[in-house]
């Protein structure tokens, strides 16, 4: 008869801790993954989505987060046709909104925007402006009375080799023109300061901001240069508007690449530039201006595409229908906006 081998009792014992081992393994790594997610969800849970956006899908908290935050686009949008005059009877369908390319879909249209208005007035009172400072000190002041409105903001700027504040932003018609009678000639011109400075002040403004610069162009004291003019006009979302005065068309003084600068910063912030010889000039220029804020049209999308490529981002809007001569409107608007907010 044969006896049945006994394991020893060693042999049982070692086998019991090698499972207890490897299950405890198996539970540390375990804990220590979910702990992970845990960790992980807890992060996604947190990031409340920004205002105006939508709480993200599960495929979208699964991408890594390299988007830039959504946020309207505001496009003020001056038309006229081959004429010059100002178009106000244009409808939504009736644009077409490009951004980098890109198709957008429009999400506020408004015709005549009634939008307050935060105007910048930049006089040059510079040696070579004297000749026709007091015509410039009447048209602005008709200027003021022809465009405020009790819900408009105006500021009195002189620009020298300074630029100084006369008055702060105001609806009070007499002390606006205050202001304009404190203008003083003085040393120096600092276009490109005036520029800088007068797009910081309209920087966290509400509504349509807009620059309106008189001079004759030449720059000579400006610690900025043009590139930083240019980019903090576009980072406020300033409209400028340059009446460059020429006393004599053909003044072998005239500083041309100071001329050409301003005409470049008012085509890219949508504004315009005007010339003007004299108070004739000056008053139509106001004119033109005053008329061509009360019909803009306010065109705002968001952009659809949400991953920033480039830190400048360039917008082109188009009339689909022609005039009534069969011709091509023109369409005026900012080049385009940063992505990155202003330092």
């Amino acid at each position: 008869m044969k006896r049945n081998r006994a394991v020893p009792r060693r042999f049982s014992l070692a086998i019991v801790f090698a499972v207890f081992v490897l299950a405890a393994a198996f539970f540390v790594t375990a804990t220590a993954r979910l702990g992970l997610v845990g960790h992980v969800f807890a992060a996604y849970a947190q990031q409340e989505p920004a205002a105006g956006q939508q709480p993200r899908s599960r495929e979208q908290q699964s991408e890594p987060d390299l988007r830039v935050s959504v946020r309207l686009v505001n496009v003020f949008t001056t038309v006229t046709d081959s004429h010059g005059a100002p178009v106000a009877n244009l409808q939504k369908d009736d644009f077409k909104v490009t951004e980098d390319g890109l198709v957008q879909s429009v999400r506020v249209f408004d015709r005549e925007s009634e939008l307050p208005l935060s105007i910048v007035m930049e006089v040059d009172t510079s040696p070579s402006t004297e000749r026709d400072f007091k015509l410039e000190v009447l048209s602005a002041k008709r200027f003021a009375r022809q465009i405020m409105r009790p819900v408009d903001r105006l500021a009195v700027y002189q620009v020298t080799e300074h630029v100084d504040q006369l008055t702060p932003f105001t609806p009070d018609l007499r002390r606006i023109e205050r202001g304009i009678d404190n203008l003083r000639v003085g040393p120096g011109t600092s276009i490109y300061d005036a520029i800088f400075l007068g797009s910081e002040a309209l920087m966290d403004r509400e509504g349509r901001k807009v620059l309106v610069l008189i001079t004759d162009g030449g720059d000579t004291t400006s610690k900025a240069d043009y590139n930083a003019a240019l980019r903090r006009a576009q980072q406020s979302e300033a409209i400028v508007y340059s009446i460059i005065v020429v006393p004599v068309e053909a003044d072998a003084g005239r500083n041309l690449g100071g001329e050409h600068a301003l005409i470049q910063i008012s085509k890219d912030t949508g504004g315009k530039y005007y010339y003007a010889e004299g108070i004739n000039e000056l008053d139509a220029a106001f004119r033109q201006i005053s008329e061509e804020l009360r019909t803009q049209y306010l065109i705002a999308y968001y952009p659809n595409r949400q991953v920033a490529d480039s830190p400048f981002r360039r917008i082109k809007v188009e009339v689909t229908k022609k005039d009534a001569d069969g011709k091509a409107y023109q369409v005026r608007h900012r080049a385009g906006y940063y992505t990155t907010p202003a330092k």
